[in-house]
């Protein structure tokens, strides 16, 4: 039905009550907006991609290229966005957190054949970076967000746990371990144990798709604060399936434009790093910064709306996913690399991943978090970065 304007200048045909003519076309020509920069910065990034690729750049050059990268990532979460709100959940954390892992494993692998011995242990840096950000760095902020805005964050403990616990295993197989193995020198594994490692990873990240998605799909669904599963996302229209897919489309071009743009500003990066006199594991620090970005924002935006179920979705799925993803195929390309895959974390860095373990089970078993448990998670966040940049 038509909306259409009474004498006080309001529409009032509208089916959830008054709303004024203008300010409904202020949302349309938002709307309208956000949809134009959206598609147009991924192609732009591409472009950028082509025209840069393996070539020197001017300082305002590389300017350009973080300028670009910025809007990809603000591109790829809205267009995320809309996916997820087709699909549902938990379909749509699980698109964004297998699309995120593609572009960072094509990226460390790209960086891993460039760096030679150098970058031996560029995988190792980037995994453990990634799963302490999401553990702690999307987990926390997620939380300290939602308990802030509603008072208490609620989300499902079985579907959190299990999450945890699988993330828990992932790490500990494919990170610890090596460092105590001794069929190799180093904190390395041999090749039948790095093929056990990798199909482990694999199988365990199916088992924890296939539960979430079919199995026990309501234990990774938001709650009410009566503790119901909501269903459906009923506030928000599902997008058309021609918008869906072509969100999809502009999505992965935007993934692919961060990944290419990164690439590109990474020598300058590295350089950076090397004159400040900084371990050269800070390169897998920021990389794993720059990917987990989307997910990030996502996620606080969920937590915003008392979906905090949904931002653990999207931490620890994306955790899981770039170990359970990135470590088979890391082990691959390894046949092909021309340095050594070194996977065994430092006895700090284990420390850490021991500790934030332990904390993350006794987040999630209760099923609620106040302010203090965000606030937990992010501490332990920034203490990792800071033995990161004074080890």
């Amino acid at each position: 039905m038509p909306d259409h304007q009474d004498d006080a200048g309001v529409c009032t045909a509208h089916a959830k009550g008054p709303e004024p003519c203008e300010d409904r076309t202020v949302t349309a020509r938002l709307r309208a907006l956000m949809g134009t920069w959206t598609s147009t910065v991924p192609a732009l990034a591409v472009i950028l991609l082509v025209l840069t690729w393996e070539r020197s750049l001017p300082g305002w050059g590389i300017g350009l290229l973080i300028l670009v990268l910025a809007g990809s990532v603000l591109a790829a979460v809205h267009h995320a966005e809309v996916v997820a709100h087709r699909v549902g959940e938990p379909f749509g954390s699980l698109i964004l957190a297998v699309a995120v892992t593609v572009i960072e494993v094509a990226l460390i692998v790209t960086l891993m054949l460039d760096g030679g011995d150098k970058s031996a242990t560029l995988a190792r840096d980037t995994v453990f970076a990634a799963a302490m950000i999401t553990v702690n760095g999307i987990v926390g902020l997620s939380l300290l967000v939602g308990s802030l805005r509603h008072k208490v964050a609620i989300f499902n403990p079985e579907g959190s746990g299990a999450a945890l616990a699988t993330v828990a295993t992932l790490a500990t197989l494919c990170l610890v371990l090596p460092t105590f193995t001794t069929s190799k020198p180093g904190p390395e594994y041999s090749p039948g144990q790095l093929i056990f490692a990798a199909t482990a990873s694999l199988v365990l990240y199916g088992l924890f798709v296939a539960t979430q998605t079919v199995r026990h799909r309501s234990y990774f669904l938001p709650l009410t604060r009566q503790g119901e599963v909501i269903n459906a996302e009923t506030d928000i229209e599902k997008p058309t399936t021609r918008a869906a897919l072509t969100s999809l489309a502009l999505l992965c071009m935007a993934l692919v434009g961060v990944v290419g743009l990164a690439k590109g500003v990474s020598p300058a990066i590295e350089s950076g790093i090397e004159s400040a006199g900084m371990s050269h594991s800070v390169v897998g620090v920021l990389i794993a910064l720059l990917i987990l970005l989307p997910e990030t924002i996502a996620a606080v935006r969920a937590a915003r709306r008392d979906r905090v179920q949904i931002s653990l979705n999207l931490g620890l799925g994306s955790a899981m996913a770039s170990i359970g993803l990135t470590i088979p195929t890391v082990a691959i390309a390894s046949i092909w690399l021309p340095g050594p895959l070194i996977l065994g974390l430092g006895s700090t860095h284990m420390v850490l991943l021991a500790l934030t373990v332990g904390v993350g089970i006794l987040t999630v078993v209760p099923g609620r978090a106040t302010p203090l448990q965000g606030g937990v998670h992010l501490v332990l966040l920034a203490a990792y970065l800071e033995l990161a940049v004074n080890p």
